[in-house]
């Protein structure tokens, strides 16, 4: 611990928040071992305990250090960076971890298409090698982010005459290859936080391949399963999120009070604490255990508790929960499931148990794969298709 807090003091002393660029300060910071502390050595952690950052980041918050605008890469950290330290290479590592946490490289996900949505192993979007380079060419949907990312990771077929869950690879892409157009998709609440991803000719060199060839299966889940983590409980603090704005409108409005939604908000604050604390151990489990499908759990909660917290909050309000704050259509550089009005976090609620892996896919991996009950079998082969998934 002692020597943990004179690496902090050591980064506040000869890179002084005040005086140093934001960019300086978090290369710094992720050098030291301090980005991350429960991560390797020389990958921006120190082999440490998640409980360790904690102290870091408390430590750096009084030294109104800057953070890494985590909500503004959301993807990259929560989902990309746990992929690159179990599937890449040191070269990999080494090339793209560092500027991915100071968030000089903002990441997106190329993984759903308009015909392989839940079902994400039937993408048809194909992966051709030439020499040392893949050719790209499909459409990908639902991606978050992508006009302002360098990078995405994308699902590919390489292998056409494979069973779909084995004929696939897991490539990073960058972003600004002439062949990629990016159209934006208008939501439900007016924004555009996502796109439609078009790949023409997309030229990947071989060396952005994570995995192996016809590995990206087991690559795409292993992100999954961090995502799920990401999404459904990153570490926090009580009445954080949307049982938080529950509970403050209704403080703040004592003439609009009922017991029976006082009921259902004492309900839901319960469900939502101990989601909050099941989620907090979860993240502060040691780094050498990955995510798994049981983690799921966390993010069918958190959907739950989101859109029925979000639902009681426009019934409390009456008339003014119905009003709406502004439709013009927009693209967010950062997810904000709280932002804004009533209005808008009822509306960006439902879309809490689709994105991240819909909750009815997600209910099944947990009773597959951690209660054993029967899978689902494929009626050609007679044998469960999540057996030549794993």
């Amino acid at each position: 611990m002692t020597d943990l807090m004179s690496r902090v003091n050591d980064l506040i002393a000869s890179h002084p928040p005040a005086s140093t660029s934001r960019v300086d300060f978090l290369r710094a910071q992720y050098d030291a071992g301090l980005a991350w502390v429960d991560k390797p050595l020389g990958r921006g952690g120190l082999a440490m305990t998640a409980e360790d950052q904690q102290k870091v980041d408390r430590a750096l918050r009084a030294a109104s250090a800057p953070d890494n605008d985590p909500l503004a890469n959301a993807i990259g950290l929560g989902m990309v960076a746990p992929t690159l330290l179990e599937f890449g290479t040191p070269e990999q590592i080494d090339r793209f971890l560092r500027p991915l946490w100071t968030g000089e490289h903002i990441w997106c996900q190329l993984f759903s298409e308009p015909g392989a949505g839940s079902d994400l192993a039937n993408i048809s979007t194909s992966a051709v090698l030439q020499g040392d380079t893949w050719i790209v060419n499909g459409q990908k949907v639902w991606t978050s982010g992508a006009q302002n990312a360098a990078f995405g990771i994308l699902v590919a077929r390489t292998d056409p005459t494979a069973f779909k869950h084995a004929g696939l690879t897991y490539f990073v892409c960058p972003m600004q290859d002439p062949g990629i157009e990016i159209r934006p998709l208008r939501q439900i609440t007016g924004e555009a936080e996502f796109n439609e991803v078009f790949l023409t000719d997309v030229r990947i060199p071989d060396a952005n391949r994570i995995g192996k060839v016809g590995q990206g299966w087991a690559v795409a889940n292993a992100t999954l399963n961090s995502e799920r983590v990401h999404v459904g409980g990153g570490e926090a603090a009580r009445e954080t999120g949307m049982i938080g704005v529950v509970a403050r409108t209704w403080r703040d409005n004592p003439a609009l009070r009922r017991p029976a939604l006082h009921d259902r908000l004492l309900r839901l604050w319960v469900e939502s604490e101990v989601l909050r604390l099941v989620s907090n151990r979860v993240r502060r489990r040691p780094g050498t255990v990955p995510p798994g499908p049981g983690d799921s759990a966390a993010k069918i909660t958190f959907a739950r508790v989101a859109q029925q917290a979000s639902a009681l909050e426009v019934e409390f309000l009456g008339a003014a929960g119905m009003r709406y704050d502004d439709w013009t259509m927009h693209r967010p550089d950062r997810l904000a499931l709280t932002g804004r009005g009533p209005g808008f976090r009822y509306l960006r609620s439902k879309g809490n148990s689709i994105e991240g892996g819909t909750t009815e896919v997600l209910l099944n991996l947990i009773a597959e794969r951690v209660l054993g009950l029967p899978p689902e079998h494929r009626p050609d082969k007679g044998i469960a298709w999540n057996e030549t998934a794993r």
